[in-house]
């Protein structure tokens, strides 16, 4: 068996052997994770209000469910196809923090010369994709979502904060399992359990997986009235 066959085994076991474990005692890790991910989504809302502040809103006018245009299920799927990405780039985060913590480092070792060079140099630049991910996923979505707010609380005459209030019963559960695997990956890396990462994608994917379906669901059915109902 090669280097990499052995390291993919490894990995694959311990992947196992970690599931097994939450498996067993799933709530402290799983309260962790949802914890840092709502510390993050508290964080981006706030960055979302400075942002509708201090932007332009867009004069053009739009068709929203609060102005009188009736909501369609298709609309979910278009939400929830658009988080799907996002969820997609921080599993994608995660993954890579798995590689660069437990797959490079064995690779390394069991090579020498430029190729041992090259693999260690592989596991700092995966940590870094992993970093600059994390920079642009936040980055892009609190810009998008501020100038969104700043429109939309401009076509609604009504301050962002109010705005953002009415949006709060999707959009808190929405970004906090958006968020799940990359506060899966911060506790890992400063934990140096970076052969959990694999199994924390899985895990976190399939429970953000239900939750952002139900969010669009929220978002598209509800929050309109409760927008609607704060304007009056």
């Amino acid at each position: 068996m090669n280097a990499e066959q052995l390291v993919l085994v490894q990995g694959m076991a311990e992947t196992r052997a970690t599931l097994r474990g939450w498996r067993r005692d799933p709530w402290p890790v799983l309260a962790r994770w949802t914890a840092g991910s709502a510390a993050t989504c508290a964080a981006l809302l706030a960055c979302v209000l400075l942002v509708a502040h201090a932007v332009t809103p867009d004069p053009t006018p739009l068709s929203i469910p609060v102005g009188g245009a009736r909501p369609h299920p298709i609309d979910c799927l278009e939400i929830l196809g658009r988080n799907l990405l996002v969820l997609a780039l921080h599993a994608m985060a995660c993954v890579a923090g798995f590689m660069a913590g437990n797959s490079m480092p064995q690779l390394a070792a069991a090579r020498s010369g430029i190729s041992r060079a090259l693999h260690e140099h592989a596991g700092r630049f995966a940590i870094l994709f992993v970093i600059a991910a994390t920079i642009f996923s936040l980055g892009t979505q609190a810009y998008v979502l501020g100038s969104t707010t700043s429109t939309l609380s401009a076509h609604l005459h009504m301050p962002p904060v109010l705005l953002l209030l009415g949006l709060t019963p999707h959009a808190v559960p929405e970004l906090t399992a958006l968020f799940l695997p990359l506060a899966a990956w911060t506790m890992a890396s400063r934990r140096g359990e970076w052969n959990q990462l694999l199994a924390a994608t899985v895990v976190t994917t399939a429970i953000a997986l239900p939750v952002l379906a139900l969010s669009a669901v929220v978002e598209v059915y509800v929050s309109p009235g409760i927008v609607q109902a704060l304007r009056s």
